[in-house]
């Protein structure tokens, strides 16, 4: 082997050491620097709002940093209270409500066996108490683990503050990494650009509006456990086809077999708005955009949450996104693709 082949190699070796012993080293802090990454795509606009007008990079993302910071407190500080008494009394309520009642009452012939009843019944109550119990546990762990969370929240505001600020030059240092012509990285950036818009924009924050929509309808009209079912709502929304009526329909039957027919006719007009209302905030949002197939998404947040947990539901969909748009590049054809496609309005 001649000098220059050594070099070659022992650079290659000492390139492969030091990337491995780094991904060691940020593994435990990945996922929190993909949610800072993540975040400050969502705050873009804000920060280019407030840098073209004070022309100061720090300021502008520190002044976002803390006001995010701000708020999350403050809702920690007021809402995790009531959030964890709900959950406790949710808890207590499954583990006494007979599930077949309703469901007789709905579906008499259905349900005529007692047999049948009595399993479909214990089915149920095992699967809502395990839920439950799941949620309760949930909260646990987050006390317990505290200052983990802590540091993990450390490194999610630092990588969104850096994001923030230096946004093209990481991009130009992406850029220069890509073995791709010009052409085909301007295509690849203009993409990635619009899906990751489309997802977090057009499914994520739509689908949070319609939680939010669908709880003040159970804070007006008294539901119980309003602030948790709001929660859950708002996780539904961000699930295409799924939606917000997987947590309001099961209010409107409860409410419904209570006699409280007025509060149910209420959550059922507002929950059939809210089901609607992503036909006219999505195009507005998402107008002139990479779009990209229902059924990606949903494949993608199930796939996700199963790989990556609850940040799985966005990484999901956005990571088949990113191999489509590889794909639709050196597809290289004017027809539009099954998956992706660019709306024209």
């Amino acid at each position: 082997m001649d000098q220059t082949s050594f070099k070659q190699v022992m650079s290659a070796v000492i390139i492969l050491g030091l990337a491995t012993l780094s991904f060691f080293i940020i593994r435990p802090i990945l996922l929190a620097m993909v949610y800072g990454v993540i975040l400050a795509f969502v705050f873009m606009p804000i920060y280019n709002f407030i840098f073209k007008r004070t022309k100061m990079e720090n300021f502008s993302a520190i002044f976002i940093c803390v006001t995010l910071i701000l708020i999350i407190f403050l809702s920690l500080w007021f809402f995790t209270p009531i959030v964890l008494s709900q959950s406790l009394k949710f808890y207590s309520a499954s583990q006494q409500v007979n599930f077949i009642e309703p469901l007789q009452k709905i579906f008499p012939s259905f349900f005529a066996s007692e047999e049948f009843s009595a399993e479909v019944g214990s089915i149920l109550n095992s699967f809502v108490v395990k839920s439950t119990n799941s949620l309760v546990n949930s909260f646990a762990n987050v006390i317990l683990n505290f200052p983990t969370i802590c540091l993990q929240l450390l490194v999610v505001f630092v990588t969104f503050f850096f994001v923030l600020r230096d946004k093209e030059k990481l991009i130009d240092y992406i850029k220069s990494l890509l073995p791709y012509s010009k052409e085909v990285e301007n295509k690849i950036f203009h993409y990635t650009k619009g899906i990751t818009f489309s997802v977090l924009y057009g499914q994520v924050v739509v689908g949070i509006l319609q939680g939010v929509l669908v709880g003040i309808a159970f804070f007006v009209f008294g539901v119980s456990n309003a602030l948790l079912l709001t929660l859950l709502a708002t996780l539904a929304g961000i699930f295409p086809i799924i939606g917000t009526a997987i947590v309001w329909i099961p209010v409107v039957i409860f409410l419904f077999l209570a006699g409280d027919s007025f509060s149910a006719t209420g959550v059922i007009i507002v929950g059939l708005i809210s089901s609607n209302i992503d036909n006219i905030l999505r195009p507005m949002i998402v107008s002139k955009r990479v779009n990209i197939s229902s059924a990606v998404i949903m494949i993608g947040m199930i796939g996700g949450f199963f790989l990556f947990g609850i940040l799985g539901f966005i990484l999901g969909p956005l990571i088949l996104a990113y191999l489509l748009i590889i794909l639709e590049i050196y597809r290289d054809k004017k027809s539009p693709g099954i998956f992706i496609n660019e709306e024209v309005k």
